[in-house]
Order: C-alpha cells, then sequence, then structure tokens
C-alpha cells in the first residue's frame, strides 16, 4: 500500500466527478471512524447523503450522528442491492434527483455491497459493477465509500475491493490503493469468458435473422416451459429483441438464441457472429437522453438480474440471466 494519505474531507474538485473509496474495516469503531466524518462532513457542507448499509451498521451510525442523523437517507442494502443493472440506475437516478438545477453541489453515498448468499457467478458480476462505477459515474458529482467487513466477507472479496476502488480508507484518511485496475485497463483482466452453459437439463435453440418475430415467440414459449414467471417472461422477451436488434445490425445481420435452466436461474445466450466488438461493462454507461441510439443494453441490465458480455473470436455473446422466483 502507498503510504502516501490526504484527509477523507479532502477533494481536488468537489462535485465535478466521481471520488470512489473502499473502506476495509474490522470492528464496529473502524466502520464509524470513516461513515461518521463522512456523514457529518457532507451535510456541513449541503451535500444530500445517502447510507445504505446492513441494519447493525445503520443502528450504530444512527447513535453515532445523533439528531444529524434526521437528514440522512438511510436504505437496507437487501432491498437496493438486487440486480446490478438496476441498482447502478438507482444510483444515478438519486444523483440527477438532488444535483440537477443546483439543489446540491453533490451527493454522498455510503453503499455496502451485499455479498452473502450468492454463487460464484452473482459474485463475479456484483464486482464487476464494482468495477463499472469508476466509468459509469467517472463525471457525475458523485462520493461513494463502500464498506467491507472482513468479519463477515470471504477473502477473495476484500481482495478484490482493493481491485474494484481506486482509493482506500482507515479510519478518516484515505490512500490510493496499489491493488487498483480500472475497468478499461488494457489487458481486459476484467473480461470473462463464458462457460458452454449449465450442464444436463433442457436447452431450446434456435437460430434468428433480421425478422425477430418468430425469435420473440420462441423465447415465450421456452421461458415459460422453463418455469419463468409470465412477467419475466415479458421482460426476457423485451430484452432478447433488443440483444438481438443489435447483432442483426452491428453483427452480421443474424445469430442464435439459446435458453437453459440453471438452479434458480433461467439463463438465455445471444451470440452472433459479427466482428464488432462489445466492452464487458457495455450497459452500464448511462445513455445520454438526447442519443437517439445507444439505449438497448441500458434498458437490457435493466430488466435482467445478471448481464454478461464476452466479444471473442466468433463473434460476441451476450448472456442473461433471470431469476425464476
Amino acid at each position: 500500500m502507498s503510504d502516501v494519505r490526504t484527509p477523507l474531507a479532502h477533494r481536488e474538485s468537489p462535485g465535478a466527478g466521481l471520488t470512489h473509496q473502499g473502506l476495509v474495516y474490522g470492528s464496529d469503531e473502524e466502520f464509524l471512524a470513516a461513515t461518521a466524518p463522512f456523514c457529518l462532513d457532507g451535510l456541513h457542507d449541503g451535500d444530500a447523503v445517502l447510507a445504505v448499509t446492513t441494519p447493525a451498521n445503520t443502528d450504530l451510525l444512527r447513535q453515532a450522528l445523533g439528531d444529524a442523523a434526521a437528514q440522512v437517507e438511510f436504505v437496507a442494502a437487501d432491498d437496493w442491492y438486487r440486480a446490478p443493472g438496476r441498482t447502478l440506475g438507482d444510483y444515478y437516478r438519486y444523483v440527477g434527483r438532488h444535483t440537477a438545477k443546483g439543489r446540491h453541489r453533490q451527493v454522498r453515498v455510503i453503499g455496502e455491497p451485499v455479498w452473502h448468499g450468492r454463487d460464484e457467478t452473482e459474485t463475479a458480476e456484483w464486482t464487476r459493477y464494482e468495477a463499472a462505477i469508476n466509468i459509469a459515474f467517472a463525471s457525475c458529482p458523485a462520493w461513494i465509500v463502500c464498506p467491507y467487513d472482513t468479519r463477515a466477507l470471504p477473502e477473495a472479496v476484500v481482495a478484490d475491493a482493493r481491485r474494484t476502488h481506486p482509493h482506500l480508507l482507515t479510519g478518516p484518511a484515505a490512500q490510493a490503493s496499489d491493488h487498483y485496475l480500472a475497468p478499461t485497463a488494457p489487458d481486459g483482466a476484467w473480461q470473462r469468458r463464458l462457460d458452454g452453459g449449465p450442464a444436463g437439463g433442457t436447452r431450446s435453440t434456435m437460430r434468428f435473422g433480421a425478422d425477430l418475430g418468430p425469435a420473440r415467440a420462441f423465447v415465450a414459449r421456452a421461458a415459460s416451459a422453463l418455469g419463468l414467471s409470465p412477467a419475466g417472461t415479458q421482460r426476457l422477451v423485451f430484452a432478447v429483441n433488443e440483444v438481438a436488434t443489435n447483432a442483426v445490425q452491428h453483427g452480421g445481420g443474424s445469430g442464435q438464441v439459446t435458453l437453459s435452466r440453471t438452479g434458480h436461474r433461467l439463463v438465455c445466450d445471444i451470440t452472433d457472429p459479427g466482428p464488432a466488438a462489445a466492452d464487458w461493462y457495455a450497459g452500464y454507461l448511462p445513455p445520454d437522453p438526447a442519443q437517439e441510439r445507444g439505449h438497448s443494453l441500458w434498458t437490457v441490465r435493466q430488466l435482467c438480474d445478471l448481464v454478461e458480455i464476452h466479444t471473442h473470436e466468433g463473434g460476441t455473446s451476450v448472456r442473461l440471466h433471470l431469476n425464476l422466483s
């Protein structure tokens, strides 16, 4: 670790762009030493303050803040961190709502991701979500502190916190993370190859061309047969249509869609043979409302519980996950 430290409240250009810090803590005292001053300084400076954390940490922080806690918005982490794309969208809307028209110069967020109960795929995608924040919110007036409790989390999750956050906190001081890895790292370190999909079970596959009507009907039938709810099936059909449209327009004019079931999720792969490359974080960057195009993958991430994107020698594969319950 670098031993160059800066005060927690110091920013070179307050409100001008993102500050994303990881808080690795191992006691209640360490949690409060960083988060309580963070909130109080923000309220003093007129920032909007949001705390998304565990019930236990919410109680600790309320007690530490005293009367000032009434000015902080508290949200349960289990309710907020349900799907990476939707969570990022919620944060983006929160920033816009509180900084539009100069209401606040910036927002301060304590965002404690939920890691318990996640399988390997979910953990990997939530880790990539933490990495994607650095590019998705790069120009947003947001200061985000993400706590990681070493008493409860696997060592690998804590190690990833040092890769996804440019700076780390120890009490009221921040220091650069020597392990930080930018989401646009040229060596493709954040890329994840998709496996062959669920082994065994029922798999339904269809090739599609420019006319996507048959593909939509196929997805609706197959998803329903695999146990997806009517509402989930509608979301999946819409998401597949968006991805397949991209495949037709930019991926060589055709592709293949495959549906299968694994555990509590329905998995849908859309592949195309085209040469156009897609970044792994495509759909995490909020589109400009003035743009006529570029909204599709953002919409897909709002509709699905997980989205994986991988460009390979044979083209591009987009894997959509929807929970069955």
